[in-house]
């Protein structure tokens, strides 16, 4: 059965970009970003009662215009896991190329134990320069959607320069990303952990070690090893361990590198697929072939997720419409400009086609809807199908009737092609 997750961004609502522009900066604008923040928990409950998979938030920061006004995942999952009773919490994701990874593994530890296991991590590398910039500049990190996942046209016109400029960033972020990933599953699976990296020495300093008045008593009640032979803390212990063994699933962010795909395989982690079909599906393949080769178990769809942004409704005019007041002014100033060069287009004199164009959309009637993920999911028949709509920009009525319909008219047909591929093992 596939196991659909609600993915919220929150969107502070303005009718128009006219209010958007009279009421600026509409992300640090108090009632209606408080407005956004509690209408969630009814979307949250609607999805524990409807039978989601899980429900997630985004971790996207100085949001101004705003769009995304996600600074506090965790905090979010946290209060979620509070007022539901089914439904896993988690988030899509952390930005591991601007956070602490040691703080990650105890936060997401910590919802775990709120949970008893009711709890899901996600990982991304981070490609909004504004805010990864800024709060990954400590660690070297700036950045990057792969170059890989640009169109040849759109790599010409850049220019050699400025290509190479993005190939160096994107080696970076990823040397960054996969080193704080690494300390936060050792975090999270081992009784202590010494580490001499390229960002973090832990402890530090890493050879000496750190003087501790508690020496004695941690040699005795600590974890063994913590303290070396001088006396000096020579490893850490991350506590508390999560509640689940080993640790919770692991989502990762993928849009435009197979690279990341293949480490996902490697790792036993669940690619998160923001590409169309036509690229996910092949990403898919590549997951399987890259888990074959490390010695995993899969099969197409297996420990995959694809991401959809959703607007069904009766009819094929009331999602279209839908589609063109809520989500066409997100598409045009925030996803246009910053998704893989060659990707995505918006033309003003058909904005909703705009949308449909970019690959990420499925919208129509409830059997429109049906058959554009049933051909989706013949391609790449996802274990996981994480669905988006801009609330509250969008009311979080039309949002839960959306949800309901999901539930009851597409999911049965979705279920039996991840059925069928499962059978197939």
């Amino acid at each position: 059965m596939v196991k659909p997750i609600l993915q919220l961004y929150p969107v502070v609502a303005a009718k128009d970009e006219r209010e958007r522009e009279a009421l600026r900066p509409l992300g640090r604008n108090v009632d209606r970003f408080n407005d956004a923040l509690l209408g969630m928990n009814d979307l949250v409950r609607a999805a524990d009662e409807l039978g989601f998979w899980g429900v997630s938030s985004i971790e996207h920061h100085f949001h101004s215009e705003g769009y995304e006004v996600g600074p506090a995942p965790g905090l979010l999952a946290a209060h979620w896991a509070a007022i539901t009773e089914n439904v896993r919490v988690g988030e899509l994701g952390y930005t591991m190329s601007a956070q602490n990874p040691i703080r990650v593994a105890e936060e997401t530890a910590v919802i775990d134990h709120l949970t008893q296991g009711r709890c899901f991590v996600g990982f991304s590398r981070g490609y909004q320069a504004r805010w990864t910039n800024v709060l990954g500049q400590h660690l070297g990190a700036r950045a990057t959607l792969s170059p890989n996942g640009t169109t040849e046209e759109a790599r010409e016109l850049m220019g050699a320069e400025r290509l190479a400029a993005l190939v160096a960033d994107d080696k970076a972020n990823r040397a960054v990303f996969e080193e704080q990933v690494d300390l936060v599953i050792d975090a999270w699976t081992q009784e202590s952990i010494a580490h001499d990296g390229t960002i973090w020495q832990i402890p530090f300093p890493y050879d000496d070690g750190v003087e501790w008045e508690m020496s004695e008593v941690t040699a005795r009640l600590g974890a063994p090893g913590e303290i070396g032979p001088n006396g000096n803390v020579q490893r850490i212990s991350v506590t508390p361990a999560p509640y689940t063994d080993p640790h919770p699933p692991v989502f990762v962010a993928s849009n435009a590198s197979q690279e990341t795909v293949e480490y996902c395989a490697r790792r036993g982690f669940i690619p998160t697929y923001f590409s169309p079909i036509a690229k996910a599906a092949k990403f898919a393949r590549a997951y399987v072939d890259a888990a074959h080769a490390a010695g995993h178990d899969a099969v197409l769809g297996e420990r995959q997720a694809l991401v959809r942004w959703i607007q069904v409704a009766e009819t094929t005019e009331e999602a279209r419409a839908a589609a063109l007041a809520h989500d066409a002014e997100v598409f045009k100033n925030l996803y246009a400009p910053l998704l893989p060069k060659g990707g995505v287009g918006y033309d003003e004199r058909d904005p909703v086609q705009s949308v449909i164009d970019s690959g990420l959309w499925v919208i129509g009637s409830v059997e429109e809807v049906r058959t554009q993920l049933i051909d989706q999911f013949t391609q790449l028949p996802a274990e996981h199908l994480v669905l988006i709509t801009h609330y509250a920009q969008q009311p979080k009525e039309d949002v839960i009737r959306q949800m309901e319909l999901f539930m009851e008219h597409i999911k049965p047909s979705l279920d039996e092609l991840t059925d069928a591929a499962t059978a197939t093992v």
